[in-house]
């Protein structure tokens, strides 16, 4: 049987495998959990929202994506100049990454996944101040979480959901066979017109491929072909003709005396225009010499005198052309020899009887 003070060693033994167990273990456990290592100094740095969106102390702090330390404390200030963010988290973080860690970094809340923990997220990609210290403040950046997302999507959601109950009426009102889109799925009528229409088009194409019918004639019948091909022919020889310079056609192309004829006529009118020019002939005199000029423009002032004249019944065509008395003389005159000659053919022997007296 044990003596007492075996047994004590052996109980002393038991505790001190049990308490060097805890310590590693509580080592592993806080080498496995740090961000920055044990030794690594650490710096604390705070942050305000108006939303905590879950966090709690221990929760991951990120910079850029990598884990740098964690939340040591969230919790509400009643400061009056916090009244929009009054949400304070302060996080600890290791000097490690102090080089990326800039006072006017970002910090935001972000959730890791959709129904994942909160942890906060800080952004230095923007950032140009100096690098953070013990007690900075890092701004914020509000961001939606997913209740907000819920929020705002509620509204779609309700309109989606009017806009199913639409199309279910919609849907059922076709089903029911009415309107113009029910009646073109459910009415038969449409279905036999259609297949009339294709039984119609059988009938006409079957009419064409044996030959009926002007399409079927043109398209069956080579006596188009013939007429086409003799036509082609006949242009052949035409076009033929004229580069053999035949027909009017052809020596109007090809016979250089129509060219020279229309070059001669071009020379002949530019030697008499030449000569005009020079004053030379009557047409020269004419457009060149300024007394004949004179002389014709005299001319005509004394016509354009004469006629101003003739029209304010001066002279004697004057009167002639304006006075209706000699219209109406002449005009009586007329009568009367009318009405002369009309009694001499009613009663010629009272006008034409000759009396012969013998001295």
């Amino acid at each position: 049987m044990p003596s007492q003070k075996q047994l004590k060693w052996s109980q002393l033994k038991v505790g001190i495998t049990v308490v060097a167990g805890s310590v590693v273990l509580g080592v592993l456990i806080l080498l496995m959990t740090s961000t920055g290592g044990i030794l690594t100094p650490k710096i604390l740095v705070k942050s305000y929202f108006d939303n905590a969106s879950g966090l709690q102390p221990g929760a991951v702090v990120r910079l850029q994506g990598v884990d740098i330390g964690s939340v040591a404390q969230v919790q509400v200030v009643s400061d009056p100049s916090r009244q929009l963010t009054p949400v304070e988290v302060t996080m600890k973080v290791s000097t490690k990454f102090h080089a990326n860690l800039r006072q006017d970094s970002v910090a935001t809340l972000a959730t890791a996944g959709v129904l994942g923990a909160t942890y906060v997220d800080i952004d230095s990609a923007q950032a140009k101040g100096r690098q953070a210290r013990d007690g900075d403040e890092l701004p914020t950046k509000e961001t939606p979480d997913i209740q907000d997302v819920v929020r705002s999507t509620q509204s779609s959601l309700q309109n989606l959901e009017a806009l199913e109950k639409r199309v279910d009426r919609i849907l059922s009102f076709v089903e029911s066979g009415r309107g113009s889109f029910g009646k073109f799925i459910y009415d038969p009528s449409l279905y036999n017109q259609l297949n009339s229409t294709v039984v119609e088009m059988q009938s006409l194409v079957a009419d064409v491929a044996n030959g009926k019918g002007s399409i079927g004639k043109a398209l069956v019948s080579d006596e188009l072909y013939r007429n086409a091909n003799d036509a082609i022919r006949k242009l052949n020889v035409v076009i033929d003709d004229v580069n053999s310079a035949k027909g009017t056609a052809g020596k109007f192309l090809k016979d250089p005396t129509l060219y020279n004829n229309l070059n001669d006529t071009a020379a002949n009118v530019k030697k008499l225009t030449d000569d005009i020019n020079a004053g030379k002939g009557g047409l020269g005199v004419v457009a060149r010499d300024p007394e004949f000029a004179a002389k014709l423009k005299n001319t005509m002032n004394n016509i354009s005198a004469l006629a101003d004249r003739l029209n304010s019944g001066q002279g004697t065509a004057g009167k002639l052309l304006q006075d209706e008395t000699l219209y109406n003389n002449l005009n009586q005159l007329l009568a009367e020899t009318q009405d002369l000659i009309k009694a001499i053919r009613q009663n010629p022997k009272k006008y034409l009887t000759i009396h012969l007296k013998v001295f």
